[in-house]
Parts: C-alpha cells; sequence; structure tokens
C-alpha cells in the first residue's frame, strides 16, 4: 500500500534528516515536503512545494496523507520577537495539525523540546508546552511528541548560545547519568531515525519520548 509522509519544517537541522531518511527507508512512497522557498532538489518519491503557512486554504489542499511530522523551530534572536517566535513555533505547527486532522491524516509526530513545561516561567519552555498541550487536544489517532535536548549537527547559521550549551553538554557527557541522562546532546540524525521508527509502528495514543529514550529508538537496529 503506497503510503505519503508530509514535513513541515523540512529545511532545518533535524529536518534535511528526516527527509534523507524517509527516502532511503522506502516506507513511505511519497514524501511531501511543505517550504516558504525553493531548497531540495528533485528526486524520485520527492514533491516539494512552496507554501505560505498563513494560506489555509492552500494548507487544506496540501496536508493530506498518512502521516506528518513536524520539525519547525526557531529561537527569539532568529525570529526577531518572542510573538514572531510564536507565530513559527506555536501557531504553524497547531495551524498545519488542525488542519491536516480535519483532512483525515490519522498520524502527527513533532519535535519540542527537553524541558517544556505548559507552566514554565521560560518563555521559550512555555511555549513548547503550550504547543504539546494543543497538539495534545486535536486528538489525532497517533500522536508522538520528542523531546530532544541540545541537538548536534552541522547547522546553515551560527548559534553562539547553542554552541556553547552544546560543548558543555559534551564537556559532562559521562557525568549525566540517571535522571540526568536525558540532557545529554543529541544528534539531530538521531532525532530523526527515531521519529520515523516511531511513525512505522503507529501506535495509538499520545506518547512522550524525552531525550534518553529519544537516543535508544534512534540508535537501535532497525
Amino acid at each position: 500500500m503506497e503510503k505519503t509522509a508530509i514535513v513541515i519544517g523540512a529545511t532545518g537541522l533535524t529536518g534535511t534528516h528526516l527527509v534523507s531518511a524517509l527516502l532511503h527507508n522506502g516506507y513511505y512512497t511519497h514524501v511531501k515536503v511543505l517550504v516558504r522557498k525553493h531548497w531540495f532538489n528533485p528526486r524520485p518519491g520527492l514533491e516539494s512545494v512552496i507554501v505560505d503557512y498563513s494560506d489555509e486554504a492552500t494548507l487544506r489542499t496540501l496536508l493530506k496523507g498518512d502521516a506528518l511530522f513536524c520539525c519547525i523551530g526557531t529561537t527569539i534572536k532568529k525570529a526577531g520577537s518572542k510573538e514572531n517566535f510564536r507565530k513559527v513555533d506555536f501557531d504553524i505547527p497547531v495551524r498545519c495539525a488542525r488542519i491536516a486532522h480535519e483532512n483525515g491524516v490519522p498520524q502527527f509526530l513533532v519535535i519540542s523540546s527537553i524541558g517544556a513545561n505548559l507552566y514554565s516561567r521560560n518563555f521559550y519552555l512555555r511555549t513548547k508546552g503550550q504547543l504539546e498541550a494543543a497538539i495534545e487536544g486535536i486528538g489525532f489517532p497517533s500522536t508522538s511528541i520528542f523531546r530532544p535536548s541540545f541537538l548536534l549537527g552541522q547547522r546553515q547559521e551560527f548559534r553562539l548560545g547553542e554552541w556553547l550549551s552544546k560543548y558543555l553538554i559534551q564537556l559532562f557527557y559521562f557525568l549525566l547519568q540517571g535522571r540526568w541522562k536525558k540532557y545529554r546532546g543529541i544528534k539531530a540524525a538521531t532525532v530523526a531515525s527515531a521519529m520515523l521508527k516511531v511513525a512505522k509502528k503507529d501506535a495509538p495514543g499520545i506518547a512522550v519520548f524525552e531525550s534518553d529514550a529519544i537516543q535508544e529508538i534512534g540508535e537501535t537496529p532497525r
């Protein structure tokens, strides 16, 4: 049976790894990526569509398939303000999820963040917590939320704060044991691998995967 995967946030660090994994795995015969500018070169099985995420009518025609993967994420610095950050990290995922659910897409998989908390004093973590709550309330037959720690990999842009945090995390990697293990840095490729493996299981209900669980799933041989 032919299956279609839809990816939003496909041009980011994890998104690019995910698209590559989807295309090479073969579980999905059609991979549809929604992007805001031309990014991917044409190849069999890949459909790249330039889209305005505020255009709900167009989104309604595109968000049709078997699973919607959300890898969208930015920083407050890059977005320019907390308001713009929320538009990217909350409004777009929730809008796309709502429309996809209305279109009958049965599965939604989204990247949140370690420490996401609806009641956090930290704006970033509170926004991620609000995102999770909103997604859970939509009612997909299968919802998977991934909370990775610091993502490791080669980004298109340099983020000083993230770069410093990443190396501090790696420096104390083996000291992070037990309940602190989930704070270890994790490769974006590992997160992408875990998302695909979880998607293929298509388990019903809502599942939340902390970073250490993502690491284990992503590195487990297929």
